[in-house]
């Protein structure tokens, strides 16, 4: 009944294997993988003709996680998966950008990706499993598909790179010192695809050594695939790509010049009118046949290209005037919102950022529920990009997948350089909106981000700025790499390659590459001209700094401090009680944790300190010898309890309330009073003893003997 096709290897410190043939057999591929006890299932299907005018590649990818894959059920009201979490839509993306490059130019018809996560161990992360998955199902599905591709994580740890290290070791990099790196790369037998990083200020070197480590690394698992599909892949789809030559060549006849003037301006809005412009220049120079052809949307982008990327390698200069290695001009302020913790506007050229921050407490954090379980955040970054911002009319609503990864692109780059949460005790929230857009507004973000929080009185350990590269490669190997790409030159370019960091180094890299004959030379070259950009900005960014840094009247303050974890109970009480009387009573937020360090919050300085005062109350030990401030609470035969520190009481022998002889405590005493009392010791079973008399009731300092005595 089943045909199963199974092959495995040793990769790493697991077994990789792949297997096909028994489930989802309708499908045009499906292979589920295997990592250690991580599994994915991939499958693939694709549309077997063109949809009618359809001008791009409709491929769509979607992975999804099945709580059921940790033993885990969902949390929620309805207690099952909804809508796709952070997680799932950047893995999409993850696994969307290394292959869409790889199918065979031409190919538009629609293809659907879904990987779903069967089983996971806990230790290896299922994206890796998923894209190689997703890459050996295209590979037998006989899609037209030039792969396969694999990939692989990577960690940097004692000067060391570490293959697919262990999910534990990944989560939260910035508590683990010792870790510097998470690392993911994609790619085929002969070049990286993809690239993307959450580094701790590695240099250039370390970096470009971990993407040269990660290519060597997957080449077993590229082999496996290839193993694997000459035992069960699928004849391959007859597709063969349109010719359009003829097409093109009439359209460059009639449109070049056109083309040509419209590129030479400098301005992005009148350059865009222009471009449309000449577009329909070269549209009136075609015959009715060649203007219904299909391919005709493909030829005047063909153009485009054309005329954009042979002026810029062969004169050097590109369609808004500049060198290949010039940044735009910046202009950075900080302040500008009067009510908001932190602000700052970060502009270059004709991109726009402005950054928001906000501080909360512990009870902002974010509650992440994940396969792996439950966890908390305290650093958030939520980047908006709306049609108003590169001029036109589009649809306005909740963060798209886009929108979702730029964000984390700049989260990133950003939370290498927070302070640590003992010396920060803050939830700091940014949000990035871009108000101008041509050109790496992820990267716009991150350097209006660091502003904001420096504007915030955020303590950065150093100010971090990001630039996007680009890349020309012509066929006949020349090529030209541009810092601080316009929108143009991402879109008709060959490589996306966006590098955030701090002066000493590193912090995030992302490459995305759009033809697969990237060398470890051009990459090089794009890692040092990256870095003279990124020390540029940041020493533009700097002149803005110097009005930045005061803490801002409207952010809560907090104080922590830290109890023994036998106190917590204490401080909490029966069912909160106690808690819940610090909060009432002080007027300021308390957050506990298991490991006994509080955190008090409050706009209002006194009413932290009331609560800080409360809570040491119950959690300090009363020191002998020291006078303090209690209450009469209650008076018998042979002295009064008074309370002096929180809820401790004590005996005053009526020996020690005066010296002279009382009949009784009360013909001095009464409940309620306000007393001064030394703490003289504690008795033979442990019970306080403390005197009045020994302490002037007026000012509360100590009586010396001889003062006792003469009275």
């Amino acid at each position: 009944m089943f045909n199963v096709t199974k092959k495995s290897i040793e990769w790493g410190e697991e077994t990789l294997t792949l297997e096909t043939g028994k489930i989802a057999r309708q499908a045009d591929g499906c292979v589920i993988a295997t990592y250690g006890e991580t599994s994915v299932m991939a499958a693939v299907t694709f549309a077997k003709e063109q949809k009618p005018g359809q001008d791009f590649f409709p491929l769509t990818v979607h992975y999804n996680e099945k709580y059921y894959a940790a033993g885990k059920i969902p949390g929620g009201f309805f207690k099952r998966e909804a809508r796709p979490t952070e997680k799932e839509t950047l893995t999409s993306r993850l696994i969307d950008r290394p292959i869409r490059p790889l199918f065979v130019p031409g190919f538009k018809n629609e293809v659907l990706v879904i990987c779903t996560v069967l089983s996971h161990d806990l230790v290896n992360d299922p994206d890796m499993v998923a894209m190689i998955a997703a890459s050996a199902a295209l590979t037998i599905s006989g899609a037209p598909f030039m792969g396969p591709i694999a990939a692989c994580r990577v960690g940097y740890e004692d000067g060391e790179y570490i293959l697919n290290p262990e999910l534990d070791d990944m989560h939260n990099l910035r508590y683990n010192p010792e870790q510097r790196l998470d690392l993911v790369v994609a790619g085929t037998k002969d070049a990286v695809m993809m690239v993307e990083s959450e580094a701790y200020e590695l240099t250039e070197e370390e970096m470009l050594g971990a993407v040269e480590f990660a290519h060597a690394q997957i080449q077993p698992a590229i082999d496996l695939i290839i193993d694997f599909a000459e035992d069960c892949a699928k004849e391959p789809f007859n597709f063969s790509a349109p010719d359009y030559s003829d097409l093109f060549e009439a359209v460059k006849k009639s449109g070049e010049d056109a083309m040509r003037a419209a590129y030479a301006i400098t301005d992005k809005q009148e350059r865009t009118a222009a471009v449309a412009a000449a577009k329909a220049t070269a549209k009136e120079g075609l015959s009715e046949e060649q203007l219904n052809d299909e391919n005709l949307g493909a030829a005047l982008k063909k153009l485009e290209s054309t005329v954009l990327r042979g002026d810029v390698v062969k004169n050097k200069k590109r369609i808004d005037g500049r060198d290949l290695d010039t940044i735009r001009p910046i202009v950075s302020e900080v302040g500008l919102l009067p009510r908001t913790h932190g602000s700052a506007l970060f502009t270059r050229g004709e991109t726009q950022g402005l950054v928001v921050t906000t501080l909360g407490t512990g009870d902002d954090e974010q509650m992440i529920d994940s396969l792996q379980g439950m966890y908390k955040s305290n650093f958030l970054l939520h980047y908006n990009f709306p049609p108003y911002s590169v001029g036109e009319v589009g649809r306005f609503g909740p963060p798209g997948r886009r929108e979702i990864g730029h964000g984390k692109l700049a989260w990133r780059a950003l939370q290498a350089v927070l302070p640590a949460p003992t010396d920060f005790p803050y939830t700091i929230r940014l949000v990035s909106e871009i108000t101008e857009s041509n050109g790496s507004s992820s990267m716009a973000s991150v350097c209006g981000g660091s502003l904001s929080m420096m504007d915030a009185g955020v303590p950065l350990k150093a100010p971090v700025a990001g630039v996007a590269m680009g890349l020309i490669l012509e066929e006949d190997g020349s090529y030209a790499v541009l810092s601080d790409i316009l929108g143009d030159e991402d879109h008709l370019g060959d490589m996306d390659f966006k590098v955030a960091g701090t002066e000493n180094g590193i912090t995030s890299l992302q490459m995305d590459i759009k033809v697969a004959g990237i060398t470890p030379e051009i990459m090089k070259t794009a890692l040092a001209q990256a870095k003279a950009g990124r020390l540029h900005i940041l020493g533009e960014m700097n002149k803005a700094l110097s009005s930045a840094g005061e803490f801002s009247v409207h952010a809560p303050r907090i104080e922590t401090m830290q109890i023994p974890t036998d106190k917590i109970r204490e401080v909490i009480g029966s069912g909160g009680k106690v808690i819940r009387e610090i909060v009432e009573v002080s007027g300021a937020k308390v957050d506990i944790n298991d490991e006994g360090v509080i955190k008090i919050a409050s706009p209002n300085g006194d009413a932290i300190k009331k609560a800080y005062d409360m809570i040491h109350s119950i959690v300090a030990e009363p020191e002998e010898g020291a006078v303090y401030t209690g209450t009469v609470v209650k008076i018998v035969d042979f002295g009064a309890f008074v309370n002096f520190f929180g809820k401790r009481d004590g005996l005053v022998h009526v020996s020690q309330i005066e010296n002279r002889r009382l009949n009784h405590p009360s013909d001095v005493l009464k409940e309620g009073q306000e007393v001064k009392v030394k703490l003289l010791g504690f008795d033979d079973r442990g019970k306080v003893r403390l005197s009045m008399k020994v302490v002037d009731q007026e000012t509360g300092e100590e009586v010396k003997k001889e003062e006792a005595a003469e009275e």
